[in-house]
């Protein structure tokens, strides 16, 4: 018995020893992970809320829509992109409003929309669709170089067509037929064939070759 409480004691004693060098690591490792899981756990609090809140805004912005308060609309858009640029919600939100403040003839605000939405939406898609949109804008105001500038990063495949459709219009209103021709070329050879079958998807893609036919035909060239 007095052997095994001697080794019992010299356990103990290698126990406070390497406590005693290692000790401090040990809790500081432990307290490092504590707050570590706590930050997890704020962040996804704090984004839950943010996504809550967006969204209630995101309401009220939907509902001033509806009412057609376009001044409502301008500000829940800014104060979505200011509280919750981070979310979905604030991308959308601007591409609303300045559909809404296009169809009210302001334009200016329309334009400093979709440039917000551009830049800062947190959906890449949301910023293609934006760019594109503006780039429409810029054209309309024969600003060119801005508007190519809009659509100088290539896009996600989804937008590729149009980008390259609205590259050719914004050429094709400088002048520029050899570029145009190329673009309108480049806008046919990404539409993706669907087949013999005759679907609505079809029927649209086929109507839209036929559109970038007339438009390189307006141009002398050929697909």
């Amino acid at each position: 018995m007095a052997v095994y409480d001697h080794e019992e004691q010299e356990q103990l004693d290698t126990l406070k020893a390497w406590w005693r060098d290692h000790g401090n690591k040990v809790i500081n490792l432990a307290l490092a992970a504590a707050l570590v899981a706590a930050g997890v756990s704020g962040w996804k609090w704090w984004q839950d809320r943010q996504s809550v809140g967006a969204g209630a805004l995101y309401g009220q912005l939907q509902a001033a829509v509806e009412a057609r308060d376009v001044k409502a609309v301008r500000d829940t858009a800014v104060e979505l992109a200011e509280k919750y640029d981070g979310t979905v919600y604030a991308g959308m939100g601007a591409l609303l409003a300045a559909r809404v403040q296009m169809d009210a003839g302001d334009a200016k605000n329309a334009k400093a929309q979709l440039a917000w939405a551009a830049e800062k939406a947190s959906d890449p898609a949301l910023r293609d669709l934006a760019r594109l949109r503006l780039a429409g804008l810029l054209l309309d105001d024969k600003a060119y170089d801005e508007a190519l500038k809009q659509l100088s990063k290539d896009p996600e495949a989804s937008f590729a067509v149009r980008f390259a459709e609205l590259k050719g219009d914004i050429y094709a209103a400088q002048g520029k037929a050899d570029e145009a021709r190329a673009a309108y070329q480049v806008a046919l050879g990404k539409l993706e064939s669907k087949g013999g079958v005759d679907t609505p998807a079809t029927q649209r893609e086929a109507m839209y070759r036929e559109l970038m036919q007339v438009k390189l035909d307006s141009l002398g060239g050929k697909a």
